[in-house]
């Protein structure tokens, strides 16, 4: 019977899932290509035992905390220039182009102000002496790399608005080859280099992103199609209107993706709290499902363009079309991600570590990430189409309910009250997925049965 509901739904939608895919599937390798540079780190990293991985996870959560506020607010240029497109307003999206890239450059500033100082605090956290010791300048390192990965981020996102995407996907497909290979060199001490072993994979980072930010950038100025733009670092004057309306998608953008991105974050302080091995056995389990997570991150960008140009055609019946088309195809993408992670589950975590008593947790908490991939995939994709039609507010006090206020309170009682120590703070992390899922669906699908007047 379901096969038959599933043949029916692509015949009736046959040319909205055409369109979301054509969209979506170069976010999807290119997000893909990005979550691989960190599963390369934790691969190479791992190969210098738990706690250098732990040092790695810890870090690497804590720095996203910050950086996905700016991340978030840079998402924010695409479904607006997607609007103006809609509407035949392609006048206007060089100006949003050029102020996101101010605004974007200035909360990399202050994403780096704020790890230069927290590097201080880490003994707050309850963590073990010798993981402390190396967070701290693989923190800094990875600090610096903020800044050419917010350049990259604001050309990224300008070129998606105007529904190109194959540049980014294949810059960062090539940037994959730059980290692994740097990561070899300076992580071992290859080639002459200094052994720096978990500052090298920052370093790595680094110089990765910087390949990444100045091909797009070169691509993006010297090619004929965006110069009308002026896509270039110069600033003709301050817009304030404009930059308030890319704060006003952007920051409750970012902090959608902080409530969510900090709950696992505080995952991994409260599992460090638990002991070594569970905090890396997570960091392999929360890695995988992060790479089909970046899959259904494209279905989302692909469906808030295209909600965001049918905003600005003024098509209701179009807005829902492409609305619910990309949560069903999300649906779809990580149903099969969760039968891979169950089926596999005890294979997996050797592509990271050798430690048996890592992968048996590991193996365990894939079961977990199995369950919570259709909820993680439907939240993913509502609060892209939500941004489409841009509506952020409601969905950010969604994400903090799911997420602060039931996800992570349940966790830390199953962890630490019931005594199911890391598989009760990752049951929590499922409740939430589940209650942000339900909301933020429940939420398009009133939004949008008006047209929003843009």
């Amino acid at each position: 019977m379901s096969i038959i509901i599933m043949i029916k739904f692509f015949r009736e939608n046959k040319s909205y899932i055409q369109k979301t895919l054509s969209l979506a599937y170069p976010v999807i390798i290119g997000q893909l290509g990005l979550i691989m540079m960190g599963v390369v780190d934790s691969i190479m990293v791992g190969e210098l035992g738990a706690v250098p991985l732990a040092a790695a996870s810890l870090s690497n959560s804590l720095i996203f905390i910050v950086l996905i506020i700016a991340i978030g607010n840079s998402i924010a240029v695409t479904p607006l220039v997607a609007i103006l497109v809609g509407a035949k307003k392609s006048d206007e999206c060089g100006v949003y182009f050029r102020q996101s890239l101010l605004v974007n450059l200035v909360m990399g500033f202050l994403v780096f102000l704020i790890i230069l100082v927290g590097v201080n605090y880490l003994h707050l956290l309850g963590q073990s002496f010798s993981v402390q010791q190396k967070a701290k300048s693989y923190m800094i390192i990875i600090g610096l790399s903020i800044f050419p990965l917010m350049i990259f981020q604001t050309y990224k996102q300008f070129i998606e608005g105007l529904s190109i995407m194959r540049p980014a996907m294949i810059i960062t497909l090539a940037a994959n080859l730059i980290n692994v290979f740097a990561n070899w060199v300076l992580i071992f001490g290859k080639l002459g280099f200094p052994r720096l072993e978990l500052d090298g994979a920052g370093w790595a980072t680094f110089l990765s992103r910087l390949f990444m930010a100045i091909s797009l950038m070169i691509f993006v100025m010297y090619n004929k199609r965006f110069r009308i733009y002026d896509v270039s670092f110069h600033f003709r004057s301050l817009n304030f209107p404009v930059i308030r309306r890319i704060l006003s998608v952007g920051l409750p953008s970012g902090f959608q993706y902080f409530f969510e991105v900090g709950a696992f974050s505080f995952a991994v302080i409260m599992i460090g709290w638990i002991g070594a091995n569970e905090l890396a056995a997570h960091q392999i389990a929360i890695s995988l499902a992060s790479v089909s997570f970046m899959g259904v991150l494209g279905i989302s960008q692909a469906g808030g363009i295209l909600v965001g140009n049918a905003v600005g055609e003024q098509s209701v019946q179009l807005v829902r079309k492409s609305g619910f088309t990309a949560i069903a195809l999300g649906m779809i993408w990580m149903s099969v991600s969760g039968i891979i992670f169950i089926l596999f589950r005890n294979h997996l975590p050797f592509i990271y570590i050798r430690d048996e008593a890592v992968i048996r947790i590991a193996s365990q908490l894939l079961i977990i990430a199995a369950l919570f991939q259709l909820s993680d995939g439907i939240q993913a994709v509502g609060i892209g189409i939500l941004r489409g039609l841009t509506d952020v507010k409601g969905p950010t006090v969604i994400t903090f309910i799911a997420y602060w206020i039931i996800s992570l309170p349940i966790g830390y009682l199953l962890a630490f009250q019931f005594g199911y120590g890391v598989i009760g703070v990752w049951i929590g992390l499922l409740i939430g997925l589940t209650c942000s899922a339900i909301m933020l669906t429940l939420r398009f699908n009133y939004k949008s049965r008006k047209l929003i007047s843009v």
